[in-house]
């Protein structure tokens, strides 16, 4: 079996992150071991400007590996990819260490999705709805032909995801 994903995806400004780091520890108190992929449109830089890795990625190293006795982290110089491909992204993960991989963003992806949306937010929750939605969250009730969800009962949420995954 392979390991599972879901997407938490929405409108910008729906709360996917303030979600997630609510679920997270929610979920590993039930014994979930979760990872967690995020998408960005933004320029993002994860090592410090001027440090000695940093140096080295700007040399020319394609990848850098930048370890200690707490974490471990690989930057990867993707400059001519267009396409940011998940199933690669999750090939990079130990496997044997997680339960499920919690994605957010990556909504155009044919991965099972929770949908966040929020009343006041642009779009609608129509634009975001395909075959892969197992879910919405929101603070507004919907009628839709997926379960709806409370956006601010993480609590509910992280069940409904653990009852998801027992069921897979």
């Amino acid at each position: 079996m392979s390991l599972p994903l879901l997407a938490i995806t929405g409108w910008s400004g729906t709360g996917k992150t303030t979600l997630l780091q609510q679920l997270i520890p929610i979920l590993s108190h039930q014994g979930i071991r979760s990872g967690l992929i995020k998408h960005t449109h933004h320029q993002m830089e994860v090592d410090t400007p001027g440090k000695d890795s940093y140096l080295l990625r700007k040399a020319g190293a394609n990848q850098v590996i930048v370890a200690s006795s707490q974490r471990w982290a690989l930057m990867c110089e993707t400059p001519d990819e267009g396409h940011i491909d998940l199933p690669y992204l999750v090939s990079r993960m130990e496997h044997s260490l997680l339960d499920l991989v919690l994605v957010e963003g990556f909504k155009n992806e044919a991965v099972p999705k929770i949908v966040l949306w929020r009343a006041g937010i642009k779009g609608g929750v129509d634009e975001l709805l395909d075959e892969q939605v197992i879910a919405v969250a929101s603070d507004q009730a919907l009628a839709l032909s997926v379960p709806v969800l409370d956006l601010n009962q993480p609590v509910v949420i992280a069940a409904f995801i653990a009852d998801w995954l027992k069921a897979r």
